[in-house]
């Protein structure tokens, strides 16, 4: 009997990483599924999954947990799944720069550290699978999620350089690249709203109000929403491809605006986000 092939999932507690951590421990994977809190560690355990305490935004943490894994496994990983991260919204006037390098520790920093914490580890045994879950928010800017969009801009960056220092090394990175997906996305991005920005007193506030809304409101935000099996099944070919994609679009608007990038010019592309921003945040 064979081995099960291992990956360690970040950011496993509901959504998107939760939805990939059962998907592939049901298809024979042996999944080590990752949260920040001690609580939805304890929930994942409860489901059946393995579990690892992983805050991203500390590196003891971060540390810790790719040692235990590691203890598990006898020192072998074959895939890590980067699916950690939150969204802050806000002005970019508005972000001061604790709030900023926080959302980077997390989105970006971390699962740096991570990656690399893991690459020699699959150096070792000739393979392995680097998965990003990116956004489309790493391809177009969307007014009042700068801090977002430039933790994925950058994560995109360096994922495509990585994809090409690895090129023979038997590693593949690829950048899954969701639009909207049902997933508690909005509510934590409220939190981090309510918790790091001061609508009263910045010039944004009328357009503050709007922005409540959206995070607030129940039911799908957008249009093209889909649910986190989308994203599975774009997991499961990086993972099982002799060939893995460089990127994976998920939905109908990352397509889009992958093509629209390409074809308009650059202001005609900020007229079209700026009023897609303007009537999302109405």
């Amino acid at each position: 009997m064979s081995t099960p092939r291992s990956i360690l999932i970040t950011g496993s507690a509901s959504g998107i990483g939760l939805c990939v951590a059962e998907g592939l421990a049901a298809r024979g994977y042996r999944v080590f599924a990752s949260a920040r809190r001690e609580a939805d560690v304890r929930a994942l355990r409860a489901r059946g999954l393995e579990s690892v305490l992983l805050d991203l935004a500390d590196a003891p943490s971060v540390a810790q947990a790719v040692a235990e894994v590691l203890e598990q496994t006898g020192g072998t990983l074959d895939a890590l799944f980067n699916n950690g991260a939150y969204g802050q919204p806000g002005a970019v006037e508005d972000l001061r720069r604790e709030v900023l390098r926080e959302q980077f520790e997390t989105n970006l920093f971390g699962t740096v550290d991570l990656t690399n914490r893991v690459i020699p580890i699959m150096r070792a045994q000739g393979h392995g699978r680097i998965i990003q879950n990116s956004s489309i928010l790493g391809l177009i800017a969307l007014p009042y999620r700068g801090a977002y969009t430039a933790s994925k801009f950058a994560l995109e960056g360096l994922s495509d350089t990585l994809r090409l220092e690895l090129k023979g090394s038997g590693i593949h990175v690829s950048l899954i690249e969701p639009g909207p997906i049902k997933s508690r996305f909005r509510a934590n991005a409220y939190i981090a709203y309510k918790k790091n920005i001061d609508p009263v007193h910045s010039a944004h506030r009328h357009r503050y109000e709007g922005l409540e809304r959206r995070l607030t409101r129940a039911g799908p935000a957008q249009p093209f929403t889909l649910s986190p099996e989308a994203v599975l099944k774009k997991v499961i070919h990086a993972l099982e491809s002799p060939h893995p994609r460089a990127r994976y679009p998920v939905t109908f608007p990352t397509r889009l605006f992958t093509g629209l990038k390409r074809a308009l010019p650059g202001r005609a592309l900020d007229w079209l986000l700026e009023r897609i921003g303007r009537g999302e945040n109405a």
